[in-house]
């Protein structure tokens, strides 16, 4: 987790397009390539590992691509603050 809203349950993970395979900007590296796609395929289901045990203990994630514009970003992430805080504004008791 890069960021963590931890009142809030909300985990913020910012990926690279190498190393957690952007279907946009993926690339297979040539040299040693099967052993490079070991490598990243096994961060993919790592990703998508964490991903469910985060949401299973009722926390919300989201992943954010290296090459989404910060602001972008930056609505998507408080957008989901702001439903996790509810319509007054207060975080939710821990439970």
């Amino acid at each position: 987790m890069d960021v963590g809203f931890t009142r809030l349950k909300i985990a913020v993970f910012v990926d690279g397009c190498f190393w957690h395979s952007c279907p946009d900007h993926a690339t297979w590296p040539r040299d040693n390539g099967e052993w490079w796609r070991q490598k990243l395929l096994t961060n993919v289901a790592r990703d998508r590992d964490t991903d469910q045990v985060l949401r299973d203990s009722g926390w919300e994630v989201i992943r954010i691509w290296e090459h989404e514009l910060p602001e972008d970003a930056a609505e998507r992430v408080g957008d989901v603050v702001c439903r996790r805080r509810g319509s007054d504004g207060t975080v939710p008791p821990a439970t």
